[in-house]
């Protein structure tokens, strides 16, 4: 199921990166920052600007970003949506199938006010139950007959039913986790990869995707019969009921009289005439088989093309198309008329009044479409890369980050963005970069293109950003937003020693600083690289490309495991080596290495002097120049080293409201920053 898979990707888009260290796939490696209070005097420490040492009670609070799990719920830009694929109307509220959150959601029209109606955020199941008691898995499309709701829970392979005014949830037909084709009452049919869903009357028509059929479905009895097609016999046949061919037909609307079908391998739009079953075709062009939803309004058929970003027009009278708002192949989620107004994704479809009401499914947003003028308007949610002041802004996977004292910097790896945040305030803007635009452009602010920046670090006027995918290392001029490649060539692996696009990196994670040269944890070659800042020489300071290992030894005879994290108090370098789960320690003058903390390969989360400690895959660290902090990212804690007896303590993490996956990590005068990766928050510790 093509939907379900973009899905899957999106929520484990990490697994993009799966030729990285496996530090990357527990949601970004971070590089060392450090930082200061704004105000405070500071000096080139840990890869940033940092003041006094933090005196840390373990206390945490957001600063930046909001997670799903603290509510969802709320009014027009407020609310949040995560893959809203599903919608569907009463004429007073709209109702959305939340699918990656798995819940079902109601909208008020009228205000836009967004809450949560069943279903409990995060938590998958086929449990029956009435509001957050009952379960979902990834619901993905939903009708009304005004009463109740219908939702076809896909991955349950059920159809479930929603009394609106209650929130009870019922299993109308099917049996969680058992496909097939048989027809039956109740838990007795079999569905098999269902995709579409609408309802006419009492009865519920469901384009059953991977059993090429339209099957109906009593509400209220529950009993599913085939009206058309043969189960598991895929083609392209116009005639009547079990005669006719379908080849994955996946969305599906009404008019009362015919069922509309998206005929996806076919390319086109059949028409099921309910009274008869007989199945003719309406119309089709090679860019039919990316329509995810369709609505019926006054003899004209709308639908939306997931992948073109645009909502079309089809005259059922003619078959003519023509594109009523968007810009064909131009993503995003601006407001606007006709093809002044762009989407990302837009699935399902419903009609009130003469407006049509759009899940925008990859900008997380609920649009609206005034039918008469294509006028664009977003009703709810607010897109990923959001700015705004603390909650109000919206990260997705944020690596690492850094501060020059009065700002800190946010590598947002998965908007492929670099944010920026007032540290007195709370207040995100994009510096560099386009939200959702994976690339390696230079440029100017939005004219510049990220592939993965996953390690950030700064020198004040300057940050340095290790472009992961791009196994580059980019400039970002912080006045300007001026962005430009300094070393590596565009995805390009090896490591070639050399200048600029000379050299060669594998995978570069973490990054640190101390104002004259970089210091790079080249993760896929095991290495830890040397750039000098002005010239963009790149050495090789430590470690031996492709053998992944622990030995304490000087320059190349040292080896590592897919390190991930790096800092320096300008005398040492401080490596969070990922896959060994211990701290290194590089003197970057005679390019000795030895073991700080932890054992190599032996993993868990002992506090403890040198080898008796244990972390459990480390991916960031910074230093304030007598303590190390690390995000210990496995056992989503932030643990304490003290650089003169190698003493390990933990901060703070692995309780209630705990970390995931933390990993990027920056000292800021009597604090910390932690990137809180797959919370997608910016977390303060104190």
């Amino acid at each position: 199921m093509k939907e379900l898979s973009d899905m899957s990707r999106k929520r484990i888009v990490v697994a993009l990166v799966l030729f990285l260290a496996p530090c990357l796939m527990l949601a970004g490696c971070g590089g060392g920052g450090g930082g200061a209070s704004a105000g405070t005097a500071t000096i080139q420490m840990g890869g940033a600007r940092q003041g006094a040492t933090p005196a840390l009670t373990g206390l945490v609070t957001i600063l930046a970003g909001r997670p799903a799990w603290m509510s969802p719920d709320g009014t027009g830009a407020q609310a949040q949506f995560d893959y809203p694929y599903g919608i569907t109307s009463d004429g007073y509220y709209l109702y959305v199938a939340d699918t990656a959150n798995q819940i079902v959601r109601k909208v008020d029209i009228a205000t836009g006010e967004v809450t949560t109606l069943a279903g409990s955020v995060g938590e998958t199941g086929s449990v029956d139950g009435t509001g957050s008691a009952a379960r979902f898995a990834f619901p993905t499309d939903i009708t009304t007959d005004g009463i109740n709701l219908y939702v076809l829970d896909s991955q349950n392979q059920t159809v479930r039913k929603v009394a609106i005014a209650t929130g009870a949830v019922t299993t109308l037909a099917g049996s969680a986790g058992q496909s097939g084709s048989s027809d039956g009452t109740g838990s007795a049919a079999r569905f098999n990869s269902p995709e579409g869903l609408t309802v006419s009357g009492t009865s519920l028509y469901v384009a059953d995707t991977g059993n090429s059929t339209i099957r109906a479905v009593s509400t209220i009895t529950g009993q599913v019969t085939t009206l058309a097609g043969s189960a598991g016999q895929t083609g392209y046949t116009d005639n009547t009921g079990s005669a006719a061919r379908f080849d994955l037909p996946t969305h599906i609307t009404n008019d009362g009289v015919n069922i509309y079908v998206v005929d996806k391998a076919n390319h086109v739009i059949r028409v099921v005439t309910i009274a008869t079953a007989a199945v003719t075709t309406l119309a089709g062009t090679p860019i039919l088989e990316t329509v995810n939803g369709m609505t019926v309004y006054e003899g004209i058929l709308y639908t939306s093309d997931f992948y073109d970003e645009t909502i079309n027009s089809i005259l059922l009278s003619t078959g003519q198309m023509t594109t009523l708002a968007g810009n064909s192949g131009v993503k995003g989620s601006a407001d606007g008329i006709g093809s002044a107004a762009t989407f990302t994704a837009p699935s399902a479809l419903t009609t009130v009044g003469s407006n049509i009401y759009v899940t925008d499914t990859d900008s997380n947003t609920i649009r609206k479409v005034a039918i008469a003028t294509g006028a664009v308007t977003t009703l709810a949610g607010s897109p990923p890369g959001t700015d705004g002041n603390g909650p109000a802004a919206l990260f997705n996977y944020p690596s690492d980050l850094t501060t020059d004292g009065t700002n800190l910097y946010v590598a947002d790896t998965e908007n492929y963005t670099i944010r920026r945040i007032a540290i007195a305030t709370g207040a995100v803007t994009t510096l560099a970069g386009s939200v959702g635009v994976s690339a390696a452009a230079d440029g100017v602010g939005t004219a510049a293109n990220f592939r993965y920046p996953v390690g950030l670090t700064t020198d004040g006027a300057n940050l340095f950003i290790t472009d992961t995918i791009g196994n580059t290392i980019r400039k970002l001029v912080i006045a300007t937003g001026q962005v430009t490649t300094m070393a590596g060539k565009d995805q390009w692996t090896g490591s070639s020693d050399g200048t600029g696009t000379a050299a060669l990196f594998d995978g570069p994670a973490g990054i640190t600083t101390d104002g004259i040269n970089l210091y790079v944890a080249d993760t896929d070659n095991s290495t830890i690289r040397k750039i000098v800042i002005a010239t963009g020489q790149v050495t090789t300071l430590a470690g031996s490309p492709g053998v992944n290992d622990s030995f304490d030894a000087i320059g190349p005879a040292a080896q590592f495991n897919y390190p991930c994290g790096i800092t320096t108090d300008g005398t040492n370098l401080y490596v969070a080596d990922t896959n060994n789960s211990t701290i290194r320690q590089v003197v970057i003058a005679t390019r000795t290495v030895t073991t700080l903390a932890g054992s190599p390969g032996v993993n868990g989360a002992v506090d403890g002097y040198g080898s008796a400690a244990q972390f459990s895959y480390p991916t960031a660290i910074t230093t304030d120049g007598t303590n190390l902090y690390v995000a210990d990212t496995d056992n989503n804690t932030i643990r304490k080293v003290v650089i003169a007896t190698g003493e390990v303590s933990t901060v703070t993490g692995g309780g209630a409201n705990s970390f995931s996956y933390p990993s990027g990590i920056t000292t800021g005068g009597t604090a910390l920053y932690v990137a809180d990766t797959d919370n997608s928050l910016i977390r303060l510790v104190r």
